[in-house]
């Protein structure tokens, strides 16, 4: 028996026996690729329970902070006493090196006896305090100054700007764009048998689909990442970036949504005499635009937490003001607006839920 002879039915059980094979050998070396080890989060659970809530402090812990917090009036007298003889010298030549220092400890000495004990005492407990939090570490508990909190949702306000208008661009960009990029909508658009006209509706779906292809294949970081680099710092990069990521993503769904539109409403519709914008109004569009909407919601939801990531790189909203928290090692800050972008998101979750039930 030789090949030519094998029913098909043998054929495709080898093609699926290989296939088989195949993605079982590429799970396997992915396994060990991704160096996946569950038990090392059993192992490292201490590590993450300080990382989070905070190590426990020693004895040498806290004598350490007290040291450091004993010297903080002698430094602020110092710094004081350097911003006066600046002031002082401003219009004129300084004097010598050790001249000046010993100008700068006399007024230091006499700044540091100008309050009195309870004052400075007060002053040491506040920076012991803070060296204490400092020693600690950890997100837990969060920062809960009113005014802190307050700055934390103006920059949240700018985060879902950026959202709005990243998704709404690009919905709009997508609507208009995913008509050609569907076979059924593209043929009603540029109707004919002609051999040149089909060239001509092949040529415009391509480009179409490759273009969407290329606006979907970059993640908007990397998008924003270029857009900071060539508009500068701010939330019209983010918008920016949103609306090209998302009018890929959107554009290759709408017109995939377009492709299952029934096509006897269309016959119907063309039965009547319809031009093809008439047939488009009234056989098309009604079939697609709850889902299309519905999508869309889905999107501005994503969004607003991609429009947060986006902020790391310097495109605006709270994720810039996040990330400057995580270089100063403010990770109670952090956890704050952690939490309000939480609330947020489920906050809008349920308000796109209900535009969904109701509307759509």
């Amino acid at each position: 028996m030789t090949l030519n002879t094998l029913p098909p039915s043998v054929f495709k059980k080898i093609f699926k026996t290989v296939l088989t094979l195949l993605f079982f050998i590429i799970l396997i070396l992915s396994f060990k690729k991704t160096e996946i080890n569950f038990l090392k989060l059993i192992e490292k659970r201490q590590n993450a329970y300080s990382y989070i809530f905070g190590k426990k402090l020693t004895k040498e812990d806290h004598q350490e902070a007290m040291r450091q917090a004993q010297m903080y009036p002698q430094l602020m007298s110092q710094e004081e006493a350097k911003r006066l003889i600046r002031e002082k010298y401003a219009d004129q030549s300084l004097p010598n090196n050790k001249e000046l220092q010993n100008e700068i400890n006399q007024l230091s000495t006499q700044i540091y006896h100008q309050k009195n004990h309870n004052e400075w005492q007060a002053w040491i407990d506040s920076e012991y305090k803070s060296i204490l939090d400092d020693k600690k570490g950890g997100y837990f508990p969060p920062e809960t100054n009113l005014h802190k909190i307050k700055e934390y949702l103006w920059a949240l306000v700018e985060t879902i700007y950026i959202a709005i208008w990243g998704s709404l661009l690009a919905f709009l960009t997508a609507t208009l764009v995913a008509f050609l990029a569907a076979q059924n909508t593209i043929k009603i658009i540029i109707p004919g048998d002609q051999l040149w006209v089909k060239y001509l509706r092949n040529s415009i779906y391509f480009l179409i689909r490759r273009l969407l292809d290329i606006c979907r294949g970059f993640n908007e970081f990397v998008m924003a990442l270029i857009f900071v680099a060539v508009i500068g710092l701010g939330p019209f990069a983010g918008v920016l970036a949103l609306w090209i990521h998302t009018f890929g993503i959107l554009g290759k769904v709408f017109s995939e949504n377009l492709e299952t539109c029934h096509p006897g409403t269309v016959e119907g519709v063309e039965s009547c005499g319809a031009n093809k914008f008439q047939i488009l109004s009234f056989a098309i569009i009604p079939q697609v635009l709850p889902d299309f909407i519905s999508y869309a919601l889905l999107r501005f939801e994503t969004n607003v937490r991609s429009a947060t990531i986006l902020g790391f790189c310097g495109a605006g909203g709270i994720g810039f003001l996040m990330f400057d928290k995580i270089n100063g090692y403010l990770y109670r800050e952090v956890a704050t607006m952690m939490i309000i972008i939480i609330v947020t998101i489920g906050v809008l979750d349920s308000i796109t839920s209900y535009i969904r039930r109701k509307y759509i």
